[in-house]
């Protein structure tokens, strides 16, 4: 299983060392998680917005709460583009399969690197080595469940809420530093619709998001992964941390 940390979020894969006695997993909520991994590993392709909100600390310790807008595109399984709008600025990524691109919209800069060949490697790689973080990634790895069920003491099911004006089902995962609630719609494809992490170790700060607009298996030119630099707009350097 794995353990990496990919998204801000954190919550699927940055705990290690917990117990494992006493965990209380719900079949119902199980199957559930199962079939949305499932639905999500059969797309051939899929769009869809995201809107985050992410509780910060400032340097007094007050909570400061950030937000952004993004549109993701994902294509097989070494494809993808995210367009990132927010407080913190206006951001891209681009990965053909063989380099990934990051463009600052704000500074007109960009940087493009050569990775691994899975877009799945290729967001461990970005993260482990250069801090970057890809909003939803964690809904996309095939061993979503599994990881849950490893990270976390229980896991329930809490029927179904309407969020967002798309009835969904509600699951609870929590364990001793994490309360994690998920809204999966109740459509077709059982996506995710809404999310909701808690830190309760760190101050009961929040990571939030809601998915709109799905569109399931468009068909996406090849071309639109490949990134093409604006006029005028500086290639940088990056360390590794």
């Amino acid at each position: 299983m794995k353990s990496t940390i990919i998204t801000i979020s954190l919550f699927l894969m940055s705990l290690v060392g917990h117990s494992q006695e006493a965990k209380t997993m719900d079949s119902t909520a199980i199957f559930i998680l199962d079939q949305m991994s499932d639905n999500i590993g059969n797309l051939q392709s899929v769009t869809f917005d995201l809107s985050n909100s992410i509780d910060e600390l400032d340097h007094q310790d007050n909570i400061v709460t950030q937000f952004s807008t993004s549109t993701i595109t994902f294509s097989g399984p070494d494809k993808l583009i995210v367009r990132t709008d927010g407080t913190k600025g206006k951001t891209g990524f681009w990965y053909d399969g063989t380099y990934v691109t990051y463009y600052n919209y704000d500074e007109n800069n960009y940087v493009t690197l050569e990775v691994p060949d899975t877009t799945i490697e290729m967001i461990e790689t970005m993260h482990k080595n250069f801090d970057f973080d890809f909003p939803a990634a964690d809904f996309f790895y095939p061993s979503l469940t599994d990881d849950m069920i490893e990270q976390f003491d229980s896991i329930t099911y809490l029927g179904k809420k309407v969020v967002k004006g798309e009835e969904c089902y509600h699951i609870l995962a929590v364990n001793e530093t994490l309360n994690v609630q998920m809204w999966i719609s109740n459509k077709t494809f059982l996506l995710p619709k809404h999310f909701i992490v808690t830190y309760k170790d760190k101050s009961n700060l929040q990571y939030e998001s809601t998915f709109d607009n799905w569109l399931i298996n468009p068909t996406i030119p090849e071309s639109a992964f490949s990134f093409l630099a604006p006029p005028k707009a500086r290639l940088i350097n990056i360390m590794e941390k």
